[in-house]
C-alpha cells in the first residue's frame, strides 16, 4: 500500500490556457490530458498539479476535494482509511484513468485516491 503522488487540484474554467502557464512555471510538458464527459469535466496533469476545468455547475460537486493522492491500490487504501476513522464521500468506480473514490479524513481533509489502470 502506497501513495505513488499528491496532486494538488486546481480547479479552473480555461484548460488551455492553465495547461500552458504551468507547463511554463514548471518547466513540464503535460503528462496526461482528457476529457470526463460524464460529469462535463476535463482533467490535466502537469507536474504535480492536477487541472480540472468546468463550468461552476460542473465544478460545484468536487470542489470541497483538496488533494488527489495516486495509489498503488485503491482497494487496500479504503480498508485502512475505514478501519482508521475516515468516511467514504464517493465509493470506488470506474473513471476514465481507473478506479477513483473521494474519502473524508479523520480531520476533516477530503481526498480524492485514484488507481490508474496500466
Amino acid at each position: 500500500m502506497k501513495v505513488k503522488q499528491v496532486l494538488n487540484r486546481f480547479y479552473v474554467h480555461d484548460i488551455d490556457r492553465s495547461i500552458e502557464f504551468y507547463e511554463k512555471a514548471l518547466n513540464e510538458k503535460c503528462k496526461l490530458r482528457f476529457k470526463y464527459s460524464h460529469i462535463n469535466l476535463e482533467l490535466a496533469q502537469v507536474g504535480n498539479i492536477l487541472i480540472i476545468s468546468g463550468s461552476d455547475e460542473a465544478l460545484k460537486p468536487i470542489k470541497d476535494t483538496q488533494a488527489t493522492f495516486l495509489v498503488d491500490s485503491i482497494i487496500e487504501f479504503k480498508d485502512f482509511l475505514l478501519s482508521n476513522g475516515a468516511i467514504i464521500i464517493r465509493d470506488l468506480k470506474e473513471v476514465p484513468t481507473g478506479m477513483n473514490m473521494t474519502v473524508q479524513h479523520l480531520d476533516g481533509t477530503i481526498v480524492e485516491y485514484v488507481e490508474h489502470k496500466n
